[in-house]
């Protein structure tokens, strides 16, 4: 009797072993690695995010993303009538927010091909692709290389003109400027005053501080302001 008891016990032993290592065992796996990718992919998201709609819900929406493509890929595998019965199954859902940013959409695939890449068992892929793929996103966003070089500007500042020939602030622009155009001239207080416009094009871009505080210590220039993109300096 002992017997029997021991070998039903090995025996249920030895099967649910078998069920767990087979089935269970790779299912968790595959999910892990979607859970770590995932959540590497939302950090990176907000390490590298710049524009104006930054959602806390979409990064918060990117690992589980992950596992649940994994999860769909894994309920596919490799027969063709569930994966038509799941495009039907999920075509009734409908989104109603609208994706703004194209970095979302970025990241939003990014997400997906990488729970599919867990979902199928292809670890090595999913975890090399993060790292690669997210390594190249975080460099491109730290050297800029996308943003224009910034040395047009827009120059705006009050002259007192007291009747010298030559304006006095014309050698501090030929200093700092390689190119410069008057587009505006406003006469203020019956002429007393008047507010200059120009166009510059610095030699140097990051000498832009020094020459409005340089501009601004000549004698009758006032309210130096150097515009670019809605940046004022």
């Amino acid at each position: 009797m002992v017997k029997i008891v021991k070998d039903i016990t090995m025996s249920l032993f030895q099967d649910f072993q078998s069920i767990f290592f087979s089935g269970i065992a790779p299912v968790i796996g595959n999910m892990t690695v979607a859970l770590a990718c995932g959540f590497l992919i939302s950090l990176l998201y907000r390490w590298t995010y710049r524009g104006p709609s930054y959602s806390i819900t979409f990064v918060n929406s990117i690992p589980p993303l992950s596992m649940i493509t994994a999860v769909v890929i894994m309920v596919i595998g490799n027969n063709l009538a569930r994966a038509f019965g799941l495009v039907g199954a999920l075509s009734i859902i409908r989104f109603r927010t609208a994706i703004k940013d194209t970095q979302d959409i970025v990241f939003i695939f990014f997400s997906l091909a990488i729970g599919m890449a867990a979902g199928v068992g292809l670890h090595s892929i999913a975890i090399a692709g993060t790292i690669f793929i997210g390594t190249s996103i975080f460099i491109l966003s730290k050297i800029n290389y996308a943003y224009p070089e910034r040395r047009e500007f827009l120059l705006q500042f009050y002259f007192a003109p007291s009747g010298e020939q030559e304006a006095p602030y014309q050698p501090v622009l030929d200093k700092y400027c390689k190119q410069h155009k008057l587009i505006n001239v406003k006469s203020l207080k019956d002429g007393d005053l008047l507010e200059l416009s120009y166009y510059v094009h610095l030699k140097v871009k990051d000498k832009s501080r020094e020459f409005v505080r340089e501009l601004g210590r000549i004698q009758g220039v006032t309210h130096v302001n150097l515009f670019f993109d809605e940046e004022q300096f």
